[in-house]
């Protein structure tokens, strides 16, 4: 048996089905089903069951994938520590981060990390900060940016930098009329009580986005109105400008557009934080580490867009 066997096999599993999988792993979708069936043939049972919606491990099959992960995260660590012992000659990080978030920083850190590390391949896995943590949790990845407060991780997170949280709108949406100007600044505030007499367009439940700014019109008692309650927080900004409706945000995601305008919740703001992670209890590599003095130095060098 061959690592990449085992790689097979956790993917199809994942997925639960032999086309996504197949293209997750870039090969043929024939030859990854030929794979699997000589697999099963071999060790004389089905790992996976075929239904009409795809694929779903067997009992067996579960307890022999659950081994297979669980090698393939002890070959991880071993390699880790290995390129260690080299001094960072070699290897490999997987860094975990919202594909939203890192439009922005993401580049810079990957840049100026490769200058001062050309050997060492950073991997990146997009997800929401909730995904990350459990993806934390499973050991697959080696280190994450997430939105504070982490809701299942208990250990190994620390403060990267405070990020507030903005409502999208588009220039010639009504709301302007209502806006209130911070002192001293170009920059505008709207209350929350305000922004609810809008319709918003929420980020899912399952998201820091859109449990957080739900949370906040539960604080205040207040009821909004949405046509859209599972959009991902990037096309939510986008609907926003073409004046579809009101969106949350994070400054730290922020873009500048002619015909888009960022608000400030409340004349004091909103901020939560976010947080570099680090597997509970894991070993954690020296590249992840030096890769975290890049993500802190880029984050803390560059000041995020102007909300208006």
């Amino acid at each position: 048996m061959e690592m990449k066997e085992l790689v097979y096999l956790v993917t199809l599993a994942e997925e639960e089905s032999i086309s996504r999988a197949a293209e997750r792993l870039y090969m043929a979708q024939s030859s990854l089903s030929q794979f699997l069936h000589q697999f099963e043939s071999e060790l004389g049972t089905k790992l996976f069951v075929r239904t009409s919606k795809g694929i779903t491990p067997t009992y067996s099959g579960k307890c022999f994938i659950d081994h297979a992960s669980e090698i393939l995260l002890e070959y991880q660590r071993a390699k880790n520590q290995l390129w260690d012992n080299e001094n960072l000659a070699a290897g490999k990080v997987i860094l975990g981060i919202s594909s939203f978030r890192g439009r922005r920083m993401l580049p810079k850190v990957l840049k100026k990390f490769q200058e001062i590390y050309p050997k060492i391949k950073v991997e990146v896995v997009e997800a929401h900060s909730m995904k990350l943590e459990e993806l934390l949790l499973e050991g697959k990845l080696d280190i994450a940016i997430v939105a504070m407060p982490v809701t299942k991780l208990k250990s190994n997170v620390e403060t990267l930098k405070k990020d507030e949280i903005l409502l999208a709108a588009n220039k010639d949406h009504p709301i302007t009329e209502k806006m209130h100007q911070i002192k001293d600044t170009d920059n505008y505030w709207i209350s929350l009580k305000e922004a609810a007499e809008y319709k918003m367009i929420m980020s899912g439940y399952d998201t820091i986005l859109g449990s957080f700014s739900r949370k906040m019109f539960t604080e205040q008692k207040l009821k909004f109105k949405a046509d859209h309650n599972d959009i991902s927080a990037a096309m939510a900004v986008s609907m926003a400008r073409e004046g579809l409706g009101l969106a949350f945000t994070y400054q730290s995601c922020a873009e500048e557009y002619d015909d888009i305008r960022y608000l400030r919740i409340g004349e004091k703001g909103v901020f939560l934080d976010l947080g570099i992670a680090y597997p509970a209890d894991e070993y954690q590599s020296k590249g992840a580490r030096e890769l975290e003095k890049v993500i802190r130095e880029v984050y803390t060098n560059n000041e995020y867009f102007a909300m208006s």
